[in-house]
């Protein structure tokens, strides 16, 4: 289409973590119309897990403006400005402040954005609870069949409209087809918070070296999220990286950060626990494993994977076990779905249902008022202490007091923000553990 003929739309996206940003805005750039210029404002919400400039330069999504905002503040910023598609990727709590707190900024206003939000890899805890909380945007994304039918019976039997449930995929997913490397390439894709204590994440730390120092000829990876005094979309108080430091690691072993993608352009063989990284390797039909040492169990999310045929052992893998995936089980998972991952098959299609619907709304002459399943009468013991984490009133307006977003803080705000991250921080990671142990004493 020429240039002069397409359309301009202003996308808003709003992330609390650097997983949730890389979800958020790769999903904008799917779902937004095929035909359309993009013009893509990134909110990243204060906290605890905002995301470092390293981070953001990691996930390689470019954004035209990108702030950092508190709640209010990016309310504020709604009333103000005009956007045509909102991606809103929260936590389930600040999805539900949000849309209340929307539901109020636009009160008697028919022309509003498309509301947008959904989870950014696999759902295995708090179904029920975090899909009620993202209940009342236009479109509630489910990354695989299974989860627009799970979403969709949850809705349903509590008596709430399932017609946002919109099945799409992953949007990260893609990258050549698997082929083997020269050397062998195992990589092991930790996880923040799984599992979440020394002896667990100790034992996964050793059986991964020895397995590097088992098979020599082998190049064995530690692929880590962040690094310390980073936070991801989880808290994690026992990083790798400072558990390998004690440890004389073999030279065939190598601890790794950088971009997932392009970690499994030269993986033979993925390792983890219950990552959303196994479904980016089972994409590209990269041999995956989702280890069962520890159980199999919900605490640790690999139950999501019970019929994938990718459980093992390490016992079994440093014996050669190579696993071979349920073709059924993957294509419910939206993942390799009919022809190679790059070109062609389902995945290339998965957003057409997304993007008919958003281009639809659009053409309306204006939307419904957003009306989230909680309301102060449906949960009045629930919803307004959800609502003021964020400042927010049972009502969706400011609380007193609630900071304001009329300027820009100054220097020494800033400097006193950053001291205050740093220090919950280090709480986290190094007395909140010593208080623990003491605990066990």
């Amino acid at each position: 289409m020429p240039a002069s003929t397409r359309k301009s739309l202003r996308v808003a996206v709003l992330a609390d973590s650097d997983t949730r940003w890389k979800w958020g805005s790769l999903t904008a750039n799917r779902i937004s119309p095929v035909e359309s210029d993009i013009h893509l404002d990134g909110f990243l919400l204060r906290g605890r897990a905002t995301p470092t400039a390293r981070q953001l330069e990691e996930v390689g999504v470019r954004a035209d403006s990108l702030r950092e905002v508190t709640a209010v503040e990016f309310l504020r910023a709604m009333e103000r400005e005009s956007y045509d598609i909102l991606v809103v990727a929260l936590v389930g709590g600040g999805v539900q402040a949000i849309l209340h707190g929307l539901a109020h900024v636009w009160d008697g206003r028919s022309k509003r954005p498309v509301i947008v939000t959904g989870y950014v890899g696999v759902v295995y805890e708090k179904l029920a609870d975090g899909l009620l909380l993202r209940h009342g945007a236009d479109l509630v994304l489910a990354n695989s069949r299974q989860d627009a039918d799970r979403f969709r019976a949850v809705y349903e039997g509590v008596g709430a409209d399932a017609s946002s449930v919109t099945e799409v995929a992953l949007p990260f997913l893609g990258g050549a087809a698997y082929e083997k490397h020269d050397p062998y390439t195992v990589v092991f894709a930790a996880q923040p918070s799984v599992p979440e204590n020394r002896k667990d994440r100790t034992y996964l730390l050793n059986r991964l070296i020895q397995h590097a120092r088992l098979h020599p000829d082998r190049e064995v990876l530690l692929k880590l999220r962040s690094k310390p005094g980073e936070h991801t979309t989880h808290i994690e108080e026992l990083p790798y990286q400072k558990l390998a430091q004690k440890t004389d690691l073999p030279a065939n072993f190598r601890l790794v950060y950088g971009h997932m993608g392009e970690v499994l352009d030269r993986t033979d063989l993925l390792v983890t626990i219950s990552s959303t990284a196994a479904l980016e390797s089972l994409h590209r039909r990269i041999p995956t494993v989702v280890l069962s040492d520890l159980g199999v169990r919900e605490a640790l999310g690999n139950h999501h994977f019970v019929g994938s045929g990718c459980l093992a052992s390490w016992d079994q893998l440093d014996a050669g076990y190579e696993p071979a995936p349920d073709p059924a089980w993957v294509a419910r998972q939206g993942v390799a779905a009919g022809g190679p991952p790059s070109g062609g098959g389902r995945y290339e299609t998965a957003f057409d249902e997304a993007r008919a619907r958003i281009t639809g709304l659009l053409a309306a002459p204006g939307l419904l008022p957003l009306a989230p399943y909680y309301t102060p009468v449906t949960a009045p013991g629930y919803l307004p202490g959800i609502l003021a984490r964020h400042h927010l009133a049972p009502d969706g307006s400011p609380l007193p007091g609630a900071p304001a977003a009329d300027k820009e803080p100054s220097p020494v705000r800033q400097i006193v923000r950053r001291a205050a991250r740093g220090a919950y921080r280090h709480g986290v990671q190094r007395v909140a553990p010593v208080i623990r142990r003491m605990g066990e004493l």
